[in-house]
């Protein structure tokens, strides 16, 4: 199934009219958590300063189960040497609590391909994995495929907004990271419109992109891993999610980081507060807790207007809590 959404003419215009507003909008973005001694973000705890001013959070409640959508996205170019991580990738599919939508892609010629699309069976979505491909820049390129992805979200609204609320959604790639349409991976050269693009579209579409550095793929060597892993953090931090790697090479196991993403999501809230647009531009946003020993992890920029979940108070949150 290659993912392509049929927008009407007047999902369109809404959208249109959503981003080119210049007033202040309800607007919502994920933020995670990172602590020892886990503890639940209040108003009264977590702060937000929107375009450098200080702004109000008037909702913060944990994200849901069924209120929830991981893509899992593997790099059709990996070698053959990732079948030997099926069993922690399976693990990690069949460990997420009940309701939550799974979502197994292939990155290759600059979109992403998928057999099944989102489902709630777990066990099902497991089963849908298969080795990839193999050649080398079969993706063209994981942030061509990335943005194709985030603007073309299955069975949802994408970076172009829709009339229906979307889902938290959460995005997990394995790949290398390089980019090869950006020239030489030199550590001189580290700056590409593409991954700049696929920021900006996450950013848009409030979509967190967290990703697993997996080096056997396509362009290797020592400035190609930093290359690619330089990429890798860059998006996840911009958008608030995580980029895992072990030094330059391969991770014997990728249940680690696997169950570091899963603590993540269930550790994570959407935060609902008031934005205004610029010049039509994104708007710039910084969070802070009060919370000792804490850390947060949110995207640093947002669409004013941009809907995560339905509004709600008393939601349950993944991890129980």
């Amino acid at each position: 199934m290659i993912f392509r959404t049929v927008f009407f003419a007047s999902t369109i215009l809404t959208s249109s009219l959503l981003y080119a507003q210049e007033g202040p909008a309800a607007t919502q973005a994920i933020v995670g958590v990172e602590t020892k001694s886990f503890q639940p973000l209040s108003p009264q705890n977590i702060k937000i300063k929107v375009n450098n001013r200080d702004a109000e959070i008037s909702v913060i409640a944990p994200v849901k189960p069924n209120g929830t959508q991981v893509a899992l996205l593997m790099d059709d170019g990996l070698r053959d040497s990732i079948g030997r991580q099926f069993s922690d990738i399976q693990g990690f599919i069949r460990a997420l609590p009940d309701g939550v939508e799974v979502l197994i892609g292939y990155m290759q010629n600059g979109r992403v391909v998928s057999g099944k699309g989102f489902t709630t069976d777990h066990a099902a979505a497991a089963q849908d994995l298969r080795l990839p491909m193999g050649p080398a820049g079969i993706s063209a390129s994981p942030y061509f495929c990335l943005s194709d992805f985030l603007k073309h979200w299955p069975g949802g609204s994408g970076s172009e907004g829709s009339l229906t609320v979307p889902k938290a959604r959460f995005v997990m790639m394995l790949t290398n990271g390089v980019d090869p349409y950006n020239g030489s991976v030199s550590p001189l050269n580290q700056n590409s419109v593409y991954v700049d693009n696929a920021i900006r579209d996450a950013q848009q579409a409030g979509v967190t992109v967290s990703s697993i550095y997996y080096g056997n793929s396509g362009v290797r060597g020592g400035a190609a891993s930093f290359s690619g892993q330089s990429y890798l953090a860059e998006v996840a931090d911009e958008t608030g999610g995580h980029a895992y790697f072990q030094g330059t090479g391969n991770p014997v196991s990728l249940s680690p980081f696997f169950d570091q993403f899963r603590k993540s999501i269930a550790e994570s809230f959407v935060a609902t507060f008031s934005a205004s647009s610029r010049n039509n531009q994104l708007a710039d946003v910084k969070f802070s807790t009060s919370l000792h020993s804490t850390k947060l992890v949110a995207p640093r920029k947002v669409r004013p207007g941009t809907r995560v979940t339905p509004l709600a108070e008393d939601q349950q949150g993944i991890g129980g809590r």
